[in-house]
């Protein structure tokens, strides 16, 4: 990872594969940054916990800098965390390289269906869309689902709702203002050609029916290397001004996906999940999950990670929450490779004393990012910064995907106010 500024403390950790556990990187850098409480913010992307060929590096990494970017001009305007992480699901969404919104992977009948998701931590609201055909941009469905809510009851008491999918929900997009598109403009060169390569793998394996176990060896293969290189799904975290913190997801799902099919980027408590403090939590929480939506769905990870921030440590709190919970959970005893990938943030705000004597108001931002699968792009930035940092983390030497873990991060310090 790249350094995160002049003068910060870098370290880092290596765990090699133990017995029955994942191999883990940390590297930690902290900063102090100093602003007026309202522009203060810090946001972390990723796009994507899957494979990111060095040949495409510097497009993901671009990409993953244009988000932060857009995300820290709105937060300079004072936005609020929820509308911040849909104006970096946006940029993402618009890449020809990313499995979400334009570009997305194409599923049997050779069409494009989206989900998308995103929670506000101040409300606790959730809005989210699956098999969304049509949309350009499936992210402002789902933002705007969630901000309707907010406005209470339909008419005659009914309950306005959160999750649509299919035709369903793009006519409510359109009849809330949303523009529908043409699903040419859906589809990419890459997609397409995509499509085209995984369409000839799965003809020729359904070809392959007079021996039983050589038929289910090439699927399994085939699956294995379509899944790790398709499962770009995209997503952000923020934490705004107000300490308010916002988490969404977007994804065009599996390649080859059954019609119909909804992933982890559009389940409650599986793609996304975001809660500020209050009651129990002592922080402030926001995380984005990526990889292969079964896996994600059966153990509603992005819900453990949040629960599971909540303790003293948050990097070995993240780390056995991926062993545990995911890698090693009951519910994928079946699955031989579990592929999965999260990027989480936890703030809490403390007072600092300032070298004029005077207090000033904190907020101290811990952000991680971990992934089963061989490699994850993520990008993050304050308001302080001037440009994003960006770095494409991969499995440590020797680590086996879906079985082998990487966890990486760091430590933003933001003050905002004198008391």
């Amino acid at each position: 990872m790249e350094p995160a500024g002049s003068g910060c403390l870098g370290l880092a950790d290596v765990h090699p594969p133990e017995a029955g556990e994942g191999a883990a990187l940390m590297r930690r850098s902290e900063r102090d940054a100093a602003a007026d409480g309202r522009s203060v913010g810090f946001v972390l992307v990723h796009a994507g916990a899957g494979y990111h060929s060095e040949s495409k590096a510097k497009e993901y990494k671009q990409v993953c800098k244009k988000a932060c970017q857009k995300a820290i001009e709105k937060l300079q305007t004072g936005a609020l965390a929820v509308d911040v992480v849909a104006a970096a699901l946006i940029e993402l969404e618009d890449s020809p390289f990313t499995n979400a919104g334009m570009g997305s992977n194409l599923n049997l009948s050779g069409d494009i269906e989206c989900d998308a998701s995103t929670m506000d931590g101040k409300s606790l609201n959730f809005g989210a869309v699956g098999a969304l055909r049509g949309i350009k941009n499936p992210i402002l469905v789902a933002n705007k689902l969630l901000s309707e809510a907010q406005k209470g009851k339909l008419s005659a008491g009914r309950i306005p709702p959160c999750f649509l999918v299919g035709e369903g929900a793009h006519k409510w997009a359109v009849d809330h203002g949303i523009v529908s598109c043409s699903p040419d403009i859906m589809a990419t060169k890459f997609s397409l050609s995509a499509f085209r390569k995984n369409r000839r793998k799965l003809e020729l394996a359904e070809k392959v029916e007079t021996e039983m176990i050589q038929t289910k060896k090439r699927r399994e293969v085939s699956e294995n290397s379509n899944v790790t290189a398709s499962l770009d799904t995209v997503g952000a975290v923020v934490v705004d001004h107000e300490g308010n913190v916002a988490a969404a997801v977007s994804s065009g799902g599996l390649a080859m996906k059954h019609p119909g099919r909804v992933g982890q980027a559009a389940v409650y408590g599986c793609g996304c999940w975001a809660e500020n403090t209050g009651g129990h939590n002592v922080y402030s929480t926001a995380v984005s999950t990526s990889g292969c939506g079964e896996h994600l769905v059966r153990t509603m990870l992005a819900r453990e990670c949040s629960v599971a921030l909540q303790a003293e440590d948050a990097h070995q709190a993240l780390l056995e929450t991926m062993q545990k919970k995911f890698v090693r959970s009951p519910f994928l005893a079946s699955e031989d490779s579990v592929l999965g990938g999260v990027i989480v943030l936890r703030c809490c705000s403390c007072s600092l004393e300032s070298e004029s004597s005077l207090n000033r108001e904190a907020l101290l931002v811990e952000f991680l990012w971990s992934h089963t699968t061989e490699s994850m792009c993520v990008g993050y930035m304050s308001t302080q910064d001037g440009k994003a940092k960006t770095h494409i983390s991969r499995l440590p030497p020797g680590a086996v995907a879906g079985q082998s873990l990487a966890i990486e991060g760091g430590v933003c310090r933001l003050q905002t106010a004198a008391n």
